[in-house]
């Protein structure tokens, strides 16, 4: 039978011991500082990998925090243009109340004039109204980009209304909404896209001559076209009761063309409307009717309207300039229908504009849930499971503590201890 016998050095043994100590004592060091941090890579060496994850989600969520930013001050912009848009409405709609009540029929001049200075008054609060500017000084209304003032009102060059910028909107981003309106789109008239007209009478002798609103259609065959139509001759069938009406119709086309045409109505009852109707070829552009007492020197001009607010200066000067009933009705009806044409656009913006503001609270929803989604992707990457830290500084602090004990239990061993 053998036995091997193997010898350590004491100084080995020492040397080993305080190797491990000291390898203890930085495993619990980093353990406590993992602690102490709530974080499982406190620096980038700890795990590149994970640290890269990290970083890349905290600029990610920093990215969001810069567009949600951004995304308030178009919020705000938008529920401006809003409001806006909603102070332009009700302003309209009392101009409108007005408007009716100026075409009753037992009024005097004076008192019509007295409507249409209200009118005016509510008119030039309408032009202020739409001139809005946000907090930056950039019109609400401006469109694709305007000047300060975006409608500009009728000057010596131009007698109507003008738009001092770009038509069109602004698309809205992924993260972003525009953060102006289409001001022209809401208070601008375009022949093509709405044919908003105006019929102006001028009455021959014993005629009370009325139109009725003007109706349009196919409105790329009008393109904006201006007619006038001269009425040369009434014939009144007092056996059978019925009304011809023989006009020369004068239409003068967007680029200067000038082209006439003799028309005779189809017998009426005498009494009733007498329905006109225009013609582009095959295509009928436009429809209204002649109401009263038409007579031979009459002349209906039917131009485009340019604006609502052409619209409502065109009621002012109607009503101002009405000396009778028949006339104040003339402008009056004119007025109504074309008003309510403005009022339709304006509340298609103000929809919009609604619209746009539910849009970027979508973008905000999705925006939260990304943030929420990148937050936690961070925390995998680099944060501390709390009750696995604990447990683990726990053990190492028990392992350590055993460790210095058993090496201050070794140091107090020496040989001359047994030497009796």
């Amino acid at each position: 039978m053998s036995s091997s016998f193997y010898r350590v050095s004491t100084a080995n043994m020492y040397d080993a011991t305080l190797r491990n100590l000291s390898a203890r004592q930085k495993s619990l060091v980093d353990l406590q500082e993992n602690l102490t941090a709530g974080k499982r890579v406190v620096r980038p060496s700890d795990d590149p990998v994970a640290a890269a994850q990290a970083e890349r989600a905290l600029t990610r969520i920093s990215r969001i925090q810069t567009e949600q930013r951004a995304l308030d001050v178009q919020r705000n912009a938008i529920a401006q243009a809003e409001s806006t848009l909603g102070d332009a409405v009700g302003l309209v709609q009392e101009i409108r109340q007005l408007v009716v009540a100026a075409g009753g029929g037992a009024l005097k001049p004076e008192d019509r004039k007295t409507y249409a200075n209200q009118i005016q008054s509510l008119r030039e609060q309408l032009t202020q109204v739409i001139n809005r500017k946000d907090t930056n000084g950039v019109p609400l209304l401006g469109a694709l980009g305007s000047a300060l003032e975006p409608f500009t009102g009728p000057l010596l060059s131009n007698p109507d209304y003008l738009f001092a910028g770009l038509p069109g909107q602004a698309a809205s981003g992924g993260t972003s909404i525009p953060t102006t309106v289409d001001g022209h789109a809401a208070l601008m008239f375009d022949p093509v896209r709405d044919g908003v007209y105006t019929a102006t009478v001028t009455r021959g002798a014993g005629s009370s001559l009325v139109t009725s609103a003007i109706t349009t259609s196919n409105r790329e065959a009008l393109d904006g076209a201006q007619y006038a139509l001269a009425v040369n001759t009434v014939t009144v069938d007092p056996v059978a009761g019925t009304t011809v009406v023989d006009y020369k119709l004068t239409k003068t086309a967007k680029d200067g063309t000038v082209t006439t045409s003799n028309v005779t109505t189809a017998p009426v009852k005498t009494g009733q409307p007498i329905p006109i109707t225009i013609n582009e070829g095959p295509d009928t552009v436009m429809s209204f009717s002649l109401t009263g007492t038409p007579a031979a020197g009459d002349s209906v001009s039917l131009q485009p309207s340019s604006s609502l607010m052409g619209t409502i200066d065109s009621a002012i000067r109607g009503i101002t300039d009405a000396t009778d009933s028949v006339a104040a009705s003339q402008a009056v009806g004119q007025a109504l229908a074309n008003i309510d044409a403005g009022m339709e656009r304006l509340h298609n913006m103000r929809g919009y504009a609604g619209e746009l503001l539910n849009r970027a609270d979508r973008i905000t929803g999705d925006q939260d849930k990304r943030s929420i989604q990148l937050e936690a992707d961070r925390s995998r990457a680099e944060d501390l499971d709390m009750v696995q830290g604990i447990s683990d500084f726990q053990n190492a602090s028990v392992g350590y503590e055993a460790a210095l004990k058993s090496y201050a239990q070794v140091q107090r061993l020496s040989l001359f201890n047994f030497i009796s």
